[in-house]
């Protein structure tokens, strides 16, 4: 009985889109790491000037987490069949991360109209680097929750949506791309957090 426990867990296949999700976050994390150990090393230059972060990013990062949580309550409603109440809160989703977007941009722009451009000190190199680094991973989850939500939206009767909701590959995508975007909310913290210390508001 064990060895045919084991020969299972040996030959069961693995789903390739997970893994490969899996991999392209741990390779997300380890760029963000490594241009972070590289701020620090960087930062004992004796050009560096700290540049503080913009304020709107502090409501940035409350929007991001927020969507995190809208986000968590329409996959609970997806799961419990209320398909409406998943249509609104991942449409909520899909809103904050626009926004997350416009206030990102906003900040960039409150930093240029201070005269703090990328090429202007290495802090400020980093600072739009690294923003701008996670912006093109808010992008790409904002491409994936568009088609979601579009495809929900296209099953407004009951039996169309539970149709879909039944379906593996559909109930896989789902949980691929909430699983992207929690890692992309969390890598924004990560970030922010690491900023605000060095930088401050």
């Amino acid at each position: 009985m064990e060895t045919r426990r084991k020969n299972n867990f040996m030959t069961r296949r693995r789903e390739p889109k997970r893994f490969m999700l899996w991999l392209c976050m741990a390779g997300s994390v380890f760029t963000f790491t490594g241009l972070l150990v590289t701020y620090i090393a960087r930062k004992v230059g004796s050009d560096w000037r700290n540049i503080p972060l913009p304020t709107v990013f502090l409501a940035s990062t409350g929007v991001i987490v927020a969507s995190s949580l809208t986000l968590h309550i329409a996959n609970g409603a997806f799961r419990h069949e209320r398909f409406t109440q998943y249509r609104l809160y991942l449409g909520t989703t899909l809103f904050l991360g626009t926004l997350f977007v416009i206030l990102q941009v906003l900040g960039w722009r409150e930093l240029m109209l201070k005269g703090v451009y990328l090429q202007t000190n290495p802090s400020s190199s980093f600072l739009f680097l690294l923003s701008g680094l996670h912006l093109l991973h808010i992008l790409v989850g904002l491409i994936f929750l568009s088609i979601a939500f579009a495809e929900a939206m296209r099953r407004i009767p009951y039996v169309e949506a539970f149709v879909y909701s039944v379906n593996p590959p559909n109930l896989l995508k789902i949980k691929l791309f909430t699983l992207y975007w929690h890692f992309v909310d969390i890598l924004w913290l990560y970030v922010f957090l690491f900023l605000l210390f060095h930088h401050g508001l």
